[in-house]
């Protein structure tokens, strides 16, 4: 099929979804699209940057919640690598041993979720690249060329919609803790995870990436979103001593 003529439909199909909410077209479009279209059972977009916190954008469904909180969480799995060579990570059955050596703790993980099948498209335009569609299959699952140019065709345009700077771009997931909040929201989402990190930098003495590891890391072993953990953070809830178990403060208690 040639480009022209996928492009055209992926973006009716995107559009029918937007029409279906009553919404101008968002991110959240392109991942119902991509999961009704694709032999895949969900979504989800990351937002991400080199030089600050990255954020879920949109999912649509539990699993996909899931998979977007855990890889940017533990800082592994196939969205990170995508975002980080900038080329498609494709994984059709997580319980293959070298995918299980390449990310230890994300496979196990998103077995236990409910994911078998999982392929990341990274979404850039040049050398711009505002984030990852992320699709999941709950059986081993391999695109064929057709599908995976569908599926390269859909993070093409939700890297379009990312770069538009509209006001009335959604951005909200489908489920999840963000649903009811709007694209500008997301920004407060995103500064207080920066915030946050600024914030143990001083209480750990350690650099910003130091202290970014830290917060995910303790949001991960307690099973806790990373927003949740950065929220208490900031309002002073929580405090990272140096080399000392982090503890609530008085206020939390």
């Amino acid at each position: 099929m040639r480009a022209d003529r996928r492009s055209a439909r992926i973006q009716v199909l995107v559009a029918e979804q937007a029409a279906r909410r009553g919404a101008p077209v968002g991110v959240v479009d392109v991942c119902a699209a991509a999961v009704a279209a694709l032999p895949v059972g969900g979504a989800g977009v990351s937002a991400m940057s080199k030089t600050t916190a990255s954020h879920p954008l949109c999912s649509t469904d539990t699993i996909s919640e899931q998979l977007e909180e855990l890889q940017l969480t533990l800082g592994e799995g196939p969205c990170v690598d995508a975002f980080t060579h900038g080329s498609a990570v494709l994984s059709p059955d997580l319980l293959t041993g070298g995918l299980q050596d390449r990310w230890p703790v994300f496979a196990d993980a998103a077995l236990e979720a409910g994911a078998r099948a999982v392929f990341a498209l990274p979404l850039q335009i040049g050398a711009i690249s505002p984030g990852v569609l992320d699709l999941y299959a709950d059986v081993p699952t391999v695109l064929d060329a057709e599908e995976l140019a569908d599926a390269l065709a859909f993070a093409d345009l939700a890297t379009l919609l990312l770069l538009d700077a509209r006001i009335d771009e959604t951005g909200a997931p489908v489920d999840g803790a963000l649903a009811d909040r709007g694209f500008e929201d997301l920004g407060g989402y995103r500064a207080e995870i920066d915030q946050a990190t600024g914030i143990l930098t001083v209480q750990l003495e350690v650099g910003i990436d130091e202290a970014f590891v830290r917060l995910r890391a303790y949001a991960y072993t307690q099973g806790r979103r990373l927003a949740d953990v950065a929220a208490d953070v900031v309002a002073h809830r929580l405090r990272f001593p140096p080399d000392t178990e982090p503890r609530g403060t008085d206020e939390e208690t």
